[in-house]
């Protein structure tokens, strides 16, 4: 288990709570809970991260001229969010010919919620990485003006690095900001053998609140390339990265891990 100054070995392969770094579902009909129920083992959501939206007259001390670019670059279903709520401030009409760039199809499918979907031009990239999202990036640099929509605290350099040193035309568009929520309350009344995480920040979050987490056989799990790299870069070992062509989503994941674990008696 992985409650402070709790420890549990990985060999014993028993899994039976399992923390997800993320608001709990609003749907009952989620897959998250199937899994549950499929496995008899108990969810815990609780989100590591409070995101903090910028205003519109702070954005505009930025100086960005949206309508200017050609293409936006979705890392993350919050970026998505934040854009649209900036553009809708600042009543600013969004081109039909824009083209949006994400990182998962699973963030392509989210801008069904503010655009006509079809109508549109939307890529993704094929596994998750960063790579996958620089493959389709740069089949189109040479004509378009690329918007990249992050954090404030935006911690993905590789990206940034890569649009620089690739002489794509680019701006950073920080429309939010991220800060460790408090996490304690929930480590303190519980023990968790899985801990998934979804961003960066999230695992920053952890250390915010525990600098000397120790892993103590916990199975971490990280969804997207530059999460799976923080956890690393942490200290941490990784068993579970997602995604894959295997695991295309966290509960996918979670699911395949199980599986190959002892049921809880």
């Amino acid at each position: 288990m992985s409650k402070i100054g709790t420890k549990q070995t990985a060999e014993s392969k028993v899994a039976r709570k399992i923390l997800i770094s993320q608001p709990r579902p609003e749907s009952e009909k989620s897959p998250y809970f199937d899994l549950e129920r499929k496995h008899n083992v108990e969810l815990v959501f609780h989100p590591f991260i409070v995101l903090q939206g910028i205003a519109a007259r702070e954005f505009r001390k930025q100086k960005i001229d949206i309508t200017y670019f050609s293409a936006i670059v979705f890392t993350s279903r919050n970026a998505i969010d934040h854009f649209f709520r900036m553009s809708e401030e600042m009543k600013i009409s969004i081109g039909q010919d824009t083209r949006y760039f994400c990182i998962t199809e699973a963030v392509a499918l989210y801008l069904q919620k503010f655009i006509l979907y079809r109508k549109r031009k939307v890529f993704y990239g094929a596994d998750g990485t960063n790579k996958s999202l620089f493959d389709v990036v740069n089949r189109h640099k040479e004509a378009e003006r690329f918007l990249y929509v992050c954090s404030e605290n935006q911690q993905d350099n590789e990206i940034v690095s890569w649009l620089k040193n690739n002489k794509c035309e680019f701006q950073l568009g920080f429309m939010y900001r991220t800060i460790s929520n408090d996490i304690k309350p929930v480590f303190e009344q519980n023990a968790y053998d899985v801990i998934c995480f979804f961003t960066p920040s999230g695992v920053k979050s952890l250390l915010d609140n525990f600098p000397g987490f120790e892993q103590n056989g916990t199975v971490m799990s990280a969804f997207g390339g530059n999460t799976s790299k923080a956890v690393e870069d942490a200290g941490f070992k990784l068993e579970i990265k997602v995604p894959s062509p295997q695991k295309p989503s966290m509960v996918a994941a979670l699911d395949q891990f199980l599986c190959s674990v002892k049921a809880p008696k």
